[in-house]
């Protein structure tokens, strides 16, 4: 089964990690797809390698996430050479440890820059493509978008406003696109090393955060992927949703 088949996906911050899950799991299910990397350009041209092994058309672009022309660029480039596009996944993100009262601007901004601001711009440059097809577009949030970690303030808030600009574009671009957001809890991406909802790497210490999920366990990149692809292909009547990936570590 290729549900996804004839249809293309773009998953920003896809060369390793979370991303790069999400955007195998929609080659498997027969979407064309486009990712995009700003320093990884090794890894990145690894896994698109790896997506076309599934039979389907796969490109790499090199993406400035903090730049609206290298979005536009890159949104353009992307249309241009599919020829179409059908599902916008805004994976790229940042995380950062830090004490709340230790915050400086730079920081607080950079993580909005990225975390928030990319997804927008993003949409806002795909809009008309996905307009046309009906299309769908997918945020990846976090469960530190629901709860408050007093060591994460900027993240934290950062992806509670990605959830908040998920519900508000969900209206403003229907009914032609759904917009929803699947929020990861803690994610083991090896055995050495968990990630947040962002995709980026923290240290092996959160393993013990899995005592304290109902599920007994942290998640993998796959379980995340599953989540995306319900809402990639899933009924499109579902829209402004937030699905936490977590294992009821948020209950």
């Amino acid at each position: 089964m290729q549900p996804l088949k004839h249809q293309t996906a773009l998953v920003t911050g896809a060369a390793k990690r979370i991303g790069k899950a999400l955007a195998l799991a929609l080659a498997a299910s027969g979407a064309d797809v486009a990712i995009t990397y700003r320093e990884s350009q090794a890894e990145a041209e690894r896994t698109v390698t790896e997506l076309r092994a599934h039979g389907v058309r796969a490109g790499g672009y090199p993406c400035d996430l903090r730049s609206p022309e290298s979005i536009r660029h890159m949104v353009n480039a992307v249309a241009s050479d599919f020829g179409r596009l059908d599902l916008l996944v805004n994976n790229a993100g940042i995380f950062e440890t830090a004490a709340l009262e230790a915050i400086t601007v730079p920081q607080w901004d950079a993580m909005f820059e990225t975390n928030t601001r990319a997804p927008f711009l993003t949409s806002q440059a795909a809009l008309p493509h996905l307009k046309a097809a009906r299309g769908r577009i997918i945020n990846i949030g976090s469960l530190g978008g629901v709860h408050p970690w007093p060591t994460h303030a900027h993240y934290c808030t950062s992806k509670a406003a990605l959830h908040m600009l998920t519900a508000t574009m969900s209206k403003a671009f229907a009914p032609e696109i759904s917009v929803n957001c699947v929020a990861p809890g803690m994610i083991v991406t090896n055995g050495n090393t968990s990630t947040t909802g962002s995709g980026e790497e923290t240290t092996a210490e959160y393993e013990h955060f899995a005592q304290r999920t109902p599920m007994r366990r942290n998640g993998t990149p796959q379980d995340v992927a599953e989540a995306v692809l319900f809402f990639a292909t899933g009924p499109h009547f579902i829209t402004g949703q937030i699905l936490g990936v977590d294992g009821g570590l948020g209950l």
